[in-house]
């Protein structure tokens, strides 16, 4: 298998990179969706593509085989998530040869969120407990890796103080992280107070703001009561008034999510990460509008 192209040569290349996150599937008939939506992509050619990684590795092989997939059947350079939750340093060692083996060059470093039923994390007796851990044993194991860790512009729900989940972050980046992908996000001010953060603490690699299109009130209203992102009053208006039109309220999310990407490119941001919950038509829209008016190449 060819090798995937690194994630820091492309943001090297200082153009405004795009890119989406699937999530693997539960059984074969969300299997064959979710390549139908790969395949719908591919003419848009993102620069990566993401797959998520199940509480407590309950998706370890369905996250490689479709990871292997995206990579071999679509050309896609793929970043596998990885996370600390229900592995022991040995078997994270296991899985990170394991990627390396595939030809994988880039992970997504996360310490994971409790399995499902559980409150708080509680990391396994032979294992990792902060995601900083991760970073250094990826960066130990495999020198060649670029590592993406995640950031919260509107801080950690777990996170005693803005201050503090800052300073977390630095440690991730000071173990060896490559870039950062944000936590998704509404309000385009949030990301930028979070960069600027981000630099006032000597944090200077690049950070892709993460972007959810989001299809209706009740989905974006659960999203941003479980990651205590603000809700602005304009979508949540245009989501009310498109009531139980399920394309109307899609399109509003599809127009939010434009004027959010149009306006992080205009001010300098190094590119956008689409949650696309394994549908294709938002970054279709959002493609053509961007490249429709020269944003994107």
């Amino acid at each position: 298998m060819k090798d995937t192209l690194s994630i820091g040569s492309l943001l090297k290349e200082g153009r405004a990179l795009r890119s989406v996150e699937f999530f693997p599937p539960k059984d074969e008939a969300a299997g064959e969706r979710m390549l139908r939506a790969a395949a719908q992509i591919q003419p848009l050619q993102p620069d990566f593509v993401s797959i998520t990684y199940g509480a407590g590795g309950s998706t370890r092989d369905t996250s490689l085989k479709y990871a292997t997939l995206l990579q071999e059947e679509f050309g896609f350079p793929v970043m596998p998530h990885l996370t600390c939750v229900g592995h022991a340093k040995s078997e994270l060692r296991e899985i990170i040869d394991e990627f390396h083996e595939a030809g994988f060059r880039n992970i997504m470093a996360l310490r994971g969120d409790p399995p499902k039923g559980e409150i708080n994390f509680e990391p396994h007796p032979d294992g990792l407990r902060y995601a900083n851990e991760l970073v250094a044993l990826i960066r130990e194991l495999h020198p060649d890796i670029s590592i993406g860790v995640a950031g919260y512009p509107e801080v950690h729900p777990e996170a005693p103080s803005p201050g503090e989940d800052i300073a977390n972050l630095a440690r991730k980046v000071e173990a060896g992280a490559t870039f950062i992908t944000t936590q998704l996000f509404f309000d385009n001010a949030a990301y930028f107070r979070f960069v600027d953060s981000c630099r006032a603490a000597s944090i200077d690699v690049p950070v892709l703001p993460g972007i959810l299109p989001v299809l209706n009130l009740a989905q974006v209203r659960r999203f941003c009561d479980m990651c205590q992102a603000a809700l602005p009053p304009g979508l949540e208006q245009s989501l009310h008034d498109a009531g139980k039109d399920k394309d109307a309220a899609q399109n509003a999310g599809i127009d939010w999510a434009y004027q959010q990407v149009r306006d992080l490119i205009a001010q300098g941001a190094p590119g956008f990460h689409l949650y696309i919950l394994n549908r294709a038509r938002a970054i279709a829209k959002l493609t053509e509008r961007l490249t429709s008016e020269g944003l994107l190449s």
